[in-house]
């Protein structure tokens, strides 16, 4: 099967560790036959392309981002809707990474090489947090999760200008700056399993510098070619699509790691 099939098949997958599966045997035989395909150009689309695009399990209930549970890292179960509300998030990169390497044409192969690698680091990312969260008695699906991963992947499905700007160098840098503020409340806890917890997201921040600097690459490139100066066009975007205003504190250091120039770096610590 051509890649960005595969890759629209297991975006497809309901099953959570189904998806993860044929995630990584995706990506394990691309890297055990690299060139053999060329992905640029994608085979003949249909227009039931999108149907059971993405597909997702029926839990966890999908609700406004206000009303997910309290995840207080001070309570067992706070602790774990903690850690379920980022395994979430988690499911959610594995779909939108799935979905950028199979929906946009005539990009040059290493675009698609880039997201698929992401999308198996995610589905990594998953299977970390979902053991860990089955270590305390709970699985994924058991608390509500929220859409404002994939709803931003809807907005942008036309785009692939606007995906690369809203999606990873926007919303997935938001877990830069995240991150840390998570780790250092589970410290505080300093309990066995949260220190698990942040040992795994010390990976997960690792992986998510270079995820945040492949959108932050293609986004520049798109804007070269099309003959956009990316500071402006970026605002145009965020308010055509309307993302998620950015709020402090920033991970600045985590943001220079991922390509993020020192106007926009400037621009953030201003406010």
């Amino acid at each position: 099967m051509h890649p960005r099939l595969g890759a629209l098949a297991a975006l497809r997958l309901t099953d959570p560790e189904q998806k993860v599966a044929a995630t990584r045997a995706l990506v394990a035989q691309l890297n055990a036959q690299p060139g053999e395909q060329p992905m640029s150009q994608h085979p003949v689309r249909t227009s039931g392309d999108d149907d059971g695009v993405p597909g997702r399990p029926e839990r966890p209930l999908r609700v406004s981002a206000t009303a997910v549970e309290k995840r207080s890292p001070f309570t067992p179960e706070g602790r774990a809707a903690l850690i379920h509300s980022i395994c979430h998030i988690e499911f959610n990169a594995i779909n939108l990474a799935l979905d950028a390497a199979w929906r946009f044409d005539g990009m040059p192969e290493d675009f698609y090489r880039d997201w698929l690698r992401i999308a198996d680091e995610e589905a990594q990312h998953f299977t970390l947090l979902h053991s860990h969260l089955q270590a305390m008695g709970h699985r994924y699906g058991d608390f509500t999760g929220h859409d404002g991963l994939w709803s931003m992947c809807e907005k942008t499905k036309d785009d692939i200008v606007a995906r690369m700007a809203l999606v990873p160098r926007t919303l997935e840098a938001r877990g830069l700056d995240a991150t840390p503020l998570i780790q250092a409340k589970l410290r505080r806890v300093n309990t066995a399993d949260a220190h698990a917890a942040c040992a795994i997201l010390d990976i997960i921040l690792r992986d998510e510098v270079g995820h945040v600097a492949i959108g932050n690459r293609w986004y520049r490139w798109l804007c070269e070619r099309e003959g956009l100066d990316p500071i402006a066009h970026y605002r145009v975007l965020y308010r055509r699509h309307e993302a998620p205003r950015l709020k402090a504190p920033f991970n600045l250091e985590a943001r220079a790691q991922a390509g993020f120039t020192d106007e926009e770096l400037r621009a953030l610590a201003q406010g």
